[in-house]
Formats: C-alpha cells, sequence, structure tokens
C-alpha cells in the first residue's frame, strides 16, 4: 500500500495492479489506496491511544462515520471481528499498548478492518507471538478470508500450509512457483520448491 514511499533509497520495477488500476500511477490518492489496502505487521504497533480510538481513527479520518453512534457501530463491530470484544469491552478508554502481544496484534487487525479494506496485507503477523496467540490469529485469518482477501508473507511453513488457499515460493525475489497450496507441498512442479519444503535449503 505504498508505505514504502517514505523511503529515500527504495526502487519499484514492475507493475502492481489493484481492480486494474497501477497502484504507482502518479494520479492515484494514495490515502484511498491505504484505506482499501490495509497492512498489519509483523510486531503488534498500536497507536499511543486508547483502543477506542485505535479502532475509530480510520473509519473517522475516512469520513465513514458521521456521528458518534455510527462510529461507535464500527468499533464494536470492528473488534468482534477480531474476535477482541468481550475481552476490551469495559475498558475500551484504556491504552491499546497495555493489551497483551496477541491481543494487540487482534487490535491492528481490528483496526484494519474498519475502513472495510478489499486487501490486507499480513507481513509475518505471528511471528512475534506465542502459539496460544498465534492459533487464534490464524483462527481469525481463516474466518476473515471469508469476506476479504488476504496477501500474508510467513516463513513457517506449517502455517501457510493451514492457512492458505494458494501458496507462493519465492527465492532471492523471483516468483518460483504459484499454486493451490495442497499441491505445492504435496506434489511440487520446481524442484526449488520442493527442496525448499524438503529442508535441503532455507
Amino acid at each position: 500500500n505504498r508505505m514504502n514511499d517514505t523511503i529515500a533509497n527504495c526502487r519499484v520495477e514492475g507493475n502492481v495492479t489493484l481492480d486494474g488500476e497501477d497502484i504507482y500511477a502518479p494520479s492515484l490518492d494514495v490515502v484511498l489506496l491505504r484505506a482499501q489496502v490495509g497492512i498489519v505487521f509483523q510486531k503488534p504497533n498500536p497507536f499511543p491511544k486508547s483502543i477506542y480510538e485505535n479502532v475509530a481513527y480510520g473509519p473517522r479520518l475516512h469520513g465513514l462515520a458521521k456521528r458518534r453512534p455510527e462510529l461507535d457501530d464500527i468499533v464494536e463491530s470492528s473488534l468482534r471481528r477480531a474476535g477482541l470484544w468481550d475481552e476490551v469491552k469495559d475498558r475500551l478508554d484504556q491504552p491499546g499498548t497495555g493489551l497483551s502481544g496477541g491481543q494487540q496484534q487482534r487490535l491492528c487487525i481490528a483496526r484494519t478492518i474498519a475502513v472495510s479494506p478489499e486487501v490486507i496485507l499480513m507481513d509475518e503477523p505471528c511471528s512475534a507471538l506465542d502459539p496460544i496467540a498465534t492459533g487464534k490469529i490464524e483462527q481469525l485469518i481463516d474466518e476473515l478470508s471469508e469476506s476479504y482477501t488476504i496477501v500474508m508473507v510467513t516463513h513457517n511453513m506449517q502455517q501457510a500450509a493451514r492457512v492458505a488457499h494458494k501458496t507462493a515460493f519465492f527465492h532471492l525475489g523471483e516468483v518460483v512457483e504459484i499454486g493451490d497450496t495442497d499441491d505445492i507441498f504435496t506434489n511440487p512442479r520446481e524442484q526449488r520448491t520442493h527442496d525448499y519444503i524438503t529442508g535441503r535449503f532455507g
């Protein structure tokens, strides 16, 4: 979602399109793009705001709620979809940074879906979490995949096998193979894919 625009020495080649539109076109509204393409990072990064304001910030910025009751509904709905509402509904005014790591990551997911994106990018979303929190995030990803296109980067092959419908194997910046997850893991077409899955390199 062009978060790398602020990195001075970042270089991009090729094309990335969303709904047929080049996301690097000069005429593209980057703020709108970031509403359409949300991102969840490797390490949970809640805003230094209350739990409520973490989720309300995006919808307020994009004018998705005209009155407070509408904003309240979006916040509650997003927290429910992220599986966090029951854990935080009585302390919405407390800092999001005071939550556990797994709760913070679910808060970041709630913040992302609050603006109704088309695509959610996830960069190793469970790498900083314990196994129990990881299980909750994986279950959440499975549920959200019914409503959103989710693109997740992971080095955890077991996780990819559990949660992905399709898998792409990248090596040194090259797309080696793309296919249905079951096919990639049980009958890869490319030798490099086979070698990686069987632990011969990586």
